[in-house]
């Protein structure tokens, strides 16, 4: 093995390691935050425990929100780590790790290595990518394959052309265009398909017909669709379809015309106050870098006259233009969806890391300064900010508190606090599946035979339960986190 080779595989083996590292800091202390972390850990559980890797279900009912690699991702740790917190979001560690292999190695090819280092360090340290590489959701495996397609798209834009270029073989960079974009439909749907659009729009203003059948996009189309196939195929057979009407009709098309859980506007004047949200908020989810991204726009639309007699000026190239393109066609298109939540436009980052690390690296701006203190203060937040707020997750604290009373055999429900967290938290414990009650239902559920338990605010639980001496109670007090409310639950346990 030559040094040179060596020395690659060390260097790509240390950004791995150091971005996965660097990224389940504090994932091992924080509780799974309501609504998505505990939906996509239950989800994940169900499949070892009904063996069904094909349709996702979430307390027991069908879960047809997301299509399944999450979740067979997240399956796969729970093998190796066990069913907890930290397993949940090993997934999403190790994809935001891969992302930044991917920009690293993208990087080499259309630059030099410094550069490549600079646009995976500035991936990895923004604020969206901190939050998410530490989130149990499917968020990073798209981010992932959408930047392994831009980055395989890229390549075949610039490959070489033979005279029989239309003849040949598909290369490696054709399928791994096509498998990426495949993949990352099976992480999150059809959005995963935009780099379609960023080669699109490219190809149109190239106005070259040989690259266009370079890319083969009849039987790439195909290829992708049949790997999608693969799992879709018996997926809507099992579900008689609801998989299509609900995973693409409900979470694709409504929540593009319609605000979901309260994510958005309804009202047109609202919708058009939102419509620069995107564009707002990428200072605060691209932070500490979007101090940058001013002085980025100004040298991308610098024209050529304006860099005379300035030594870093480097005019605007193709590379620049294919990155502006993926970039500007995620923001533009979620800025037109109706439902908006920050990190929607996290598939652009790496393309937007990658347009900064090739200005800064001419600019010789501090970057390791920005770097380091970027790397201290989320070192600090992971470290520090866990343990402080964990208590007040409540069905946290009523599992710790409870945990070993609890029996396989137990059935158990809640009154006015029906968060996804209490599912994943007391099913680890007690098999049966979770039970939505009202006040009345609940003295009826308490009084059926067989251990059980309910939870539910605690002023009622004294006045339903208060005179059951035998039972046991648990108390806390914490933040509802999916609706921002204060909430004091009690946990009221009847062992026989």
């Amino acid at each position: 093995m030559g040094l040179r080779l060596k020395s690659a595989i060390r260097n790509y083996a240390f950004l791995f390691f150091g971005c996965l590292s660097f990224h389940l800091v504090g994932t091992w202390s924080l509780p799974l935050i309501d609504r998505d972390e505990p939906r996509f850990a239950e989800a994940s559980r169900e499949m070892i425990e009904r063996g069904d890797y094909i349709v996702p279900h979430f307390n027991g009912d069908l879960r047809l929100d997301k299509p399944p690699l999450a979740y067979w991702a997240q399956a796969a740790s729970y093998k190796i780590f066990g069913e907890n917190d930290f397993a949940a979001r090993f997934p999403s560690a190790v994809a935001a790790a891969l992302v930044a292999l991917s920009i690293f190695a993208w990087g080499l090819r259309m630059a030099d290595e410094r550069t490549a280092g600079w646009a995976a360090i500035i991936f990895t340290l923004s604020l969206q990518t901190f939050v998410h590489a530490k989130a149990a959701v499917a968020d990073m495996w798209l981010v992932l394959f959408m930047t392994t397609a831009h980055w395989s798209g890229w390549g075949l834009l610039e490959e070489k052309q033979t005279p029989n270029a239309q003849r040949r073989t598909p290369n490696a960079q054709w399928w791994a265009f096509y498998v990426s974009l495949a993949l990352g439909f099976l992480a999150k749907g059809p959005i995963a398909w935009t780099p379609l659009l960023t080669v699109g729009a490219t190809l149109f203003f190239a106005r070259d017909l040989r690259r266009v059948r370079q890319f083969k996009f009849g039987r790439g189309i195909l290829l992708m669709l049949a790997i999608v196939a693969l799992w879709g195929i018996p997926a809507l057979v099992r579900t008689q379809g609801e998989f299509f009407t609900i995973g693409l009709g409900r979470h694709v098309i409504a929540r593009s015309f319609a605000t979901m859980e309260g994510h958005g506007s309804k009202s047109v004047l609202g919708y058009l106050v939102l419509l620069p949200f995107y564009f707002v908020m990428v200072f605060v989810s691209f932070f500490p870098w979007s101090i940058k991204l001013p002085w980025l726009v100004r040298r991308l639309r610098r024209k050529p006259a304006a860099g005379v007699g300035d030594p870093t000026y480097r005019p605007r190239d193709k590379i620049d233009n294919y990155l502006i393109a993926g970039a500007a066609i995620v923001f533009i298109i979620f800025t037109f969806a109706t439902t908006k939540l920050p990190h929607y436009t996290l598939p652009a980052f790496p393309l937007l890391a990658l347009l900064l690390a090739r200005r800064w690296q001419s600019a010789r701006s501090r970057f390791g300064v920005i770097a380091a203190g970027a790397v201290s203060i989320w070192l600090m937040i992971a470290l520090v900010l866990p343990p402080f707020v964990a208590g007040s997750f409540p069905a946290a604290s009523l599992f710790r508190q409870a945990r070993e009373q609890l029996r396989p055999e137990m059935e158990f429900g809640a009154v006015d606090y029906t968060e996804p967290s209490l599912v994943w938290y007391f099913r680890s414990r007690a098999k049966g599946f979770f039970t939505q009650l009202n006040q009345k239902r609940a003295v009826e559920f308490m009084a059926k035979p067989g251990p059980r338990f309910v939870i539910l605010p605690t002023s009622l639980a004294r006045t339903l339960f208060g005179n059951q001496a035998e039972w046991q109670m648990f108390s806390t007090a914490g933040i509802n986190i999916a609706k921002g409310k204060h909430v004091d639950l009690t946990l009221v346990l009847k062992p026989e």
